[in-house]
C-alpha cells in the first residue's frame, strides 16, 4: 500500500480499500500501547477536531482535575492492519496528544521525542536508528514454557519459523523494512532486525513491531513476550540499538582519516552516552525484571566502555567496510525491548548531543573481555558499571539534570514516582527462592 502524505491521501486510501474502522494509537509513559477505534464516518472529525478522551485514566498522564485530552491522528502513519479481515479493513494511525487549548501535551512521549529531535535538527542533524529486537515465544502467558530448545542461528522447521515468517510478511505489508531474522541464543528466543530509519518513524515502528509480533503469535495459538528476562539461567532479551547522526546525505559519524573511521562528532556523541548512561538507564531498562538481564555472564553489557569487536562492551562500533560510509554507526547494547521507544530514543540522542555540545573526551576502546577482569582490574582501567537494580537506577535518574531536561518535568516526575511504587511493590513480596532457601534453615 502506498504511504500517505496528508489527510487527503488517507481519505482516498480509506475509500480505495473500503476501510470500516480506524484505530488511533498512542503510548503511555511506560510505552504501553493505548488504542481506541472509531467508525470511518468519524475520520473527518478526527482530522479536523481531534478525538477527546479522559487523560486521568492513562498511566502517567493527567490528574482527574485536568483530565481532558485531545488525540490528533498523524496521517503519515496510516496503514492497514494485516491481521484484520480484508473485507472489513481496519486502518491505523498514531496520534499526537494535545491540551484542550491546542498546545502539545507535555506528558505525551511522542511529543518528548519530537522536541528532542528539533534540538538535533537545529544543529543540522537527523537522527537515525536501527534496533535489533529480541523476544520469546511461549505456549501461554501463564507459564514460560518454550516452543523449542534451539540456539543462536539454529534452523528448526517448526512453528517458530512460520511465526517469524508470517510476522515479517505482516510488517512488510505495513511498509516496515526488515533486514533479517533468526533464532537467538536462549530457548524459544527470536530476533527480527529492522532497517534503519529516522528516529520518530522508528519509535512508531517499534510500537507497531511489538503489537504485530503479539498479534501473529496469537493467531498461531501461542504467546509472544518482550519481558527482558523470563527464563532463569538463559539469556534475556535486549534491544541493541544502532544509531547515527546525518547532515543531509552525509554521515556525520564517518571520518576516512581516523584510525577507527569515526569522526569527532561520533566520538563526542559516544562519550556523551558513556558519561550519562547510568542516569538514563531507568528509561532504557525500566522494569524490576530488566535488572535480572543486566548481570555478567549472559551477553548483556553491564560495563561502561566501548569497543569494536568486544561484545561485552556497552557500546560496540561495527567494523568499517570500504564503500559503506553510510553504515558507520554505534551500537548501544544495554536497552531492552520492554522500554518506551519514544523516551529511550530521546534519552540516547540528548546524552549524545550533550557530549557534542560539551566536547566530552572518548576513552580508548576496551578490546578484552571485561567479564573476565577482576573488580580491581576494572577499577584501574576506569571501567564503571550500570545500575544493578531498579532502585539504584531510580536514584541515579532522580538526580539527573540531563534526564529531567530530556523528558520535561511532567514525565520525569511521573516516571520516578511510578517506578518507586513498582519497586516498593516488588520488595514487599516473598518469592519462591526465599521460601526454598531460607525456610528450611532459619
Amino acid at each position: 500500500m502506498e504511504r500517505p502524505r496528508d489527510k487527503k491521501d488517507v481519505i482516498e486510501l480509506v475509500k480505495k480499500y473500503d476501510v470500516k474502522f480506524i484505530r488511533l494509537w498512542f503510548s503511555d509513559i511506560h510505552g504501553t500501547l493505548k488504542s481506541f477505534a472509531l467508525p470511518v464516518e468519524e475520520l473527518e472529525v478526527a482530522f479536523e477536531e481531534g478525538m477527546g478522551f479522559d487523560g486521568s485514566s492513562i498511566r502517567g498522564f493527567a490528574r482527574i482535575d485536568e483530565s481532558d485530552m485531545i488525540a490528533r491522528p498523524d496521517p503519515t502513519t496510516f496503514v492497514l492492519l494485516p491481521w484484520r479481515p480484508k473485507d472489513k479493513a481496519v486502518g491505523r494511525m498514531f496520534c499526537d496528544i494535545y491540551e484542550p487549548d491546542g498546545t502539545p501535551y507535555k506528558g505525551d512521549p511522542r511529543y518528548v521525542l519530537k522536541r528532542n529531535l528539533e534540538k538535533a535538527k537545529a544543529k543540522g542533524y537527523t537522527f537515525y536508528l536501527g534496533p535489533e529486537i529480541e523476544y520469546f515465544y511461549f505456549k501461554s502467558d501463564k507459564n514460560p514454557e518454550p516452543l523449542d530448545e534451539g540456539g543462536y542461528f539454529d534452523y528448526s522447521p517448526d512453528a517458530a519459523e512460520d511465526l517469524r515468517r508470517d510476522t515479517i510478511l505482516a510488517l512488510e505489508q505495513m511498509g516496515i523494512r526488515v533486514e533479517y531474522s533468526h533464532h537467538e541464543v536462549a530457548h524459544s528466543q527470536h530476533e527480527i532486525d529492522l532497517r534503519f530509519t529516522d528516529a520518530l518513524t522508528m519509535a512508531d515502528t517499534v510500537m507497531t513491531y511489538r503489537a504485530t509480533v503479539k498479534e501473529i503469535a496469537k493467531k498461531h495459538g501461542v504467546y509472544a513476550t518482550f519481558m527482558p528476562k523470563p527464563l532463569f539461567g538463559q539469556n534475556g532479551s535486549g534491544m541493541h540499538t544502532h544509531q547515527s547522526l546525518f547532515r543531509g546525505e552525509e554521515n556525520a559519524f564517518f571520518d576516512p582519516n581516523d584510525k577507527y573511521y569515526l569522526s569527532d562528532v561520533a566520538k563526542k556523541y559516544m562519550a556523551g552516552i558513556l558519561t550519562h548512561i547510568k542516569e538514563i538507564t531507568l528509561v532504557l531498562n525500566q522494569w524490576v525484571n530488566s535488572y535480572k538481564r543486566l548481570v555478567p555472564g549472559y551477553e548483556a553489557p553491564v560495563y561502561i566502555c566501548w569497543a569494536r569487536r568486544n561484545r561485552s562492551a556497552l557500546i560496540r562500533v561495527p567494523i568499517y567496510k570500504p564503500g559503506k560510509e553510510r553504515a558507520t554507526r554505534i551500537e548501544l547494547r544495554s536497552p531492552d525491548p520492554a522500554c518506551n521507544p519514544y523516551l529511550a530514543f530521546a534519552c540516547m540522542l540528548n546524552a549524545g548531543l550533550k557530549g557534542i555540545e560539551e566536547g566530552y573526551t572518548l576513552p580508548e576502546p576496551t578490546e578484552i573481555d571485561v567479564y573476565h577482569l577482576s573488580e580491581e582490574e576494572r577499577r584501574k582501567m576506569g571501567i564503571d558499571q550500570l545500575p544493578g537494580s531498579l532502585i539504584e537506577a531510580i536514584e541515579y535518574a532522580e538526580n539527573s539534570e540531563l534526564l529531567r531536561e530530556t523528558l520535561g518535568d511532567h514525565i520525569f516526575e511521573e516516571l520516578i514516582m511510578s517506578k518507586r511504587i513498582e519497586w516498593d511493590e516488588y520488595r514487599i513480596r516473598v518469592f519462591p527462592y526465599e521460601i526454598e532457601t531460607y525456610l528450611p534453615m532459619l
